[in-house]
């Protein structure tokens, strides 16, 4: 119910480079944050299914997605997001080629080679390898990053607010990135992607956006901001869509910290956030009987429709 509405912006905002269009600030980021956001709640979904149909069966299955965007740093976001193909590449792969046993420059060189295998498990392409590529990069700058902070004597385990949040936007913002390109059908698209998301093929808001804000729109105009044909792809709708979605993915609470109480051995494989959640916290009550029912019953009423599911493909 989440993925779906968003899913459907995803290809036209990607096929713009392919039929010959540079996309703007806005469309780049757009089709950026939609595909973010749409692989997110796909994967968070298939996870779920996964995990709950085991356990209908007496198999508990470890948890395999833990809010990985709200990871402070590259290193955790791995911890977080597709667990058990972190642990497998870690244990078969990194482990093996020395891992961090042989000096930082082995580390680093391992942890290249591990991503970049970890890529090509997606499909043989080079954006898959690009995409492993410069994920295996983040690592290498987090860890060296943290080497530097130990050596200059400072202590990791001191943080702030506002410091967590900063983290949290660049670490997000490294994987938006990554996600372009592993999104994009080549390496052409990704770059025309990426140049019109650093602002290279200009910026401009939709013309229809200036009569609806009337006054300030004028203004805007005025002072130098465009407005132009956004072709229909960039509506009020996706963006409402991407910062409710946004709100969900940063401040609700996960699938586990909601059913902790109801399944302890789930909060007991968490890799962090062990903490249940309070407002939303799944109790064996009437209200989220109702609840259930009606997701239950919007799911049966919707079997008829097409969704695409991303991670069938790999």
């Amino acid at each position: 119910m989440l993925v779906d509405g968003i899913a459907v912006y995803v290809s036209p905002l990607f096929g713009l480079p392919a039929a010959g269009i540079a996309p703007t600030f806005l469309e780049a980021w757009g089709g950026a944050l939609a595909y973010t956001l749409q692989l997110y709640f796909d994967f968070s979904g298939y996870s779920d299914m996964a995990v709950g149909l085991s356990l209908m069966f007496g198999v508990r299955l470890p948890i395999n997605f833990h809010s990985p965007y709200k990871a402070l740093n590259i290193i955790e976001f791995w911890r977080r997001w597709h667990i058990t193909r972190s642990r497998f590449l870690r244990d078969y792969l990194y482990v093996p080629l020395g891992g961090n046993r042989k000096g930082p420059g082995r580390r680093y060189i391992n942890l290249l080679v591990t991503m970049l295998l970890g890529g090509l498990w997606h499909g043989a392409g080079w954006t898959f390898v690009v995409w492993g590529a410069l994920h295996g990069f983040y690592l290498c700058v987090n860890h060296g990053w943290l080497a530097l902070r130990m050596r200059l004597g400072h202590d990791l385990k001191r943080t702030t607010w506002w410091g967590n949040a900063l983290a949290c936007v660049i670490t997000f913002a490294a994987v938006v990135v990554g996600w372009v390109v592993f999104r994009a059908d080549n390496m052409s698209t990704a770059i025309a992607m990426l140049k019109g998301m650093a602002g290279l093929n200009g910026f401009a808001l939709p013309d229809h956006w200036l009569p609806k804000w009337g006054a300030l729109g004028q203004w805007l105009s005025a002072n130098g901001v465009a407005f132009a044909d956004s072709r229909g792809l960039v509506p009020a709708g996706l963006i409402n869509l991407i910062v409710i979605l946004l709100a969900v993915v940063w401040f609700a609470p996960n699938t586990q910290q909601i059913m902790a109480r109801g399944f302890p051995l789930m909060a007991l494989l968490l890799p962090s956030d062990k903490k249940p959640a309070r407002l939303l916290a799944w109790r064996p009550t009437v209200a989220f009987a109702v609840i259930a029912a009606c997701i239950a019953l919007a799911s049966i009423v919707n079997l008829h429709r097409q969704s695409e599911f991303l991670y069938f493909q790999f």
